[in-house]
C-alpha cells in the first residue's frame, strides 16, 4: 500500500467532494452529457446509494486528504459491477488506480462475489489501460 494512503467507507461527509471530483473528471473528458452520471441527481448523495446490502464504496485519503474513491454494486448473483473509480489529477501516476481495483475486488470477494465487471467510455484511454493492466477484458 502506498505511504500515507487510507481507505474509508463512504459517508455523507465525503459526498460533496466525491460528486465534485466525478463532475470535474467528466467535464475534462467532455463526458458531461445528458444520460451520464454527470446529471444523475443521486450523485450528490452517493453514500445513501451505497448504504444498501450488496454495495460498498470507499474513499481514498492520502495524508488525510480526499483523493478519490471506488465502489461496487450487486449485478447478478455472484457478479457485481465495479463502479465510479475516480482519482484526483494530483494523485495520478503513483500506481493508485491499480491498487484501488485490487482493494475493491478484495472487498467484493469478502461479500461473496466471485465475478466483477465494469463499464467505461472508450475515450477514457487511461482508464481502459488500467482495467486491461489489472486483467479486465472487453466483452
Amino acid at each position: 500500500m502506498k505511504e500515507n494512503v487510507e481507505y474509508r467507507p463512504l459517508t455523507s461527509q465525503y459526498d460533496s467532494a466525491l460528486a465534485e471530483l466525478i463532475r470535474m473528471n467528466r467535464e475534462a473528458y467532455h463526458l458531461d452529457i445528458p444520460g451520464t452520471v454527470y446529471f444523475d441527481e443521486s450523485l450528490d448523495h452517493l453514500s445513501q446509494f451505497y448504504s444498501f446490502d450488496g454495495r460498498a464504496y470507499y474513499v481514498l485519503l492520502q495524508n488525510d486528504m480526499f483523493i478519490g474513491g471506488v465502489g461496487f454494486s450487486e449485478f447478478d448473483g455472484d457478479c457485481c459491477e465495479l463502479q465510479k473509480l475516480y482519482l484526483a489529477d494530483a494523485a495520478r501516476g503513483q500506481g493508485l488506480g491499480c491498487q484501488m481495483i485490487a482493494y475493491i475486488e478484495n472487498r467484493a470477494r469478502e461479500m461473496g462475489y466471485q465475478r466483477m465487471y465494469l463499464e467505461t467510455h472508450s475515450s477514457l484511454q487511461a482508464a481502459v489501460h488500467i482495467y486491461e493492466k489489472t486483467g479486465y477484458v472487453e466483452i
